[in-house]
C-alpha cells in the first residue's frame, strides 16, 4: 500500500503517512460479486419452486372438488332439479366424455406444476424449461396463474438469469 499524496510505501494498519503526514484512506469494502448474486438468485428460485408446488396442489384439489360437484349436479341434480337441470331425463351424451377430458386436463396441469416445482427445487436444466412451458400455459388462468406465469418468466428468462441459473 502506498500514500496517495507522496507515494511513500506504507505498512498495513498505519493511520497516516510518516513522510507527509497525510491520513491513509480507509479500505473500501468489495462490491458484491457473483457469489452474492448467486445466493440471492438461489433464494428466488427456491421460493418460485415452492409456489409452483402450492399452485399444483391447489389446482388438483379445486379441480377435484369442482368436477365432483359437477358430476353430482348433472347426474342426480340438486333441489328443484331432482332429475336433471335441463328438464329432460338422463345425462346428455356429451357429458361423459367432457368430464373425462376435464379430469385429464386437471391432472396434467397439476402434474406439470409439480414437475416445474420439482425441477426448480433440484435446479435442473429440464426444470427451467418445464417451468417456462408451465408459465406460458398458466398465463390464461387469471389471476393466480397469470401472476405466477409472469413471475416465472421474469425470473427465468433473459441472458443474466439464464447464466445465473446455469451457475447454480
Amino acid at each position: 500500500m502506498f500514500c496517495s499524496g507522496c507515494g511513500h510505501a506504507l505498512q498495513p494498519g498505519q493511520p497516516d503517512c510518516p513522510q507527509c503526514g497525510r491520513p491513509v484512506a480507509s479500505i473500501i469494502p468489495p462490491i458484491p460479486n457473483l457469489d452474492f448474486q448467486l445466493h440471492d438468485y438461489a433464494g428466488k428460485i427456491r421460493a418460485l419452486s415452492i409456489v409452483w408446488f402450492v399452485y399444483g396442489g391447489l389446482a388438483l384439489v379445486l379441480g377435484f372438488v369442482g368436477l365432483t360437484f359437477a358430476n353430482a349436479f348433472f347426474n342426480r341434480g340438486f333441489g328443484p332439479w331432482a332429475n336433471a337441470p335441463w328438464g329432460g331425463t338422463g345425462v346428455p351424451p356429451w357429458l361423459g366424455p367432457a368430464m373425462h377430458v376435464a379430469w385429464v386436463v386437471i391432472i396434467l396441469r397439476s402434474a406439470l406444476a409439480f414437475a416445474a416445482g420439482w425441477g426448480l427445487m433440484d435446479r435442473t436444466q429440464w426444470g427451467r424449461i418445464v417451468a417456462i412451458v408451465a408459465a406460458f400455459l398458466s398465463l390464461i388462468k387469471f389471476p393466480i396463474g397469470t401472476a405466477l406465469g409472469i413471475w416465472t418468466l421474469v425470473t427465468l428468462l433473459g441472458y443474466r438469469n439464464s447464466t445465473l441459473y446455469e451457475q447454480l
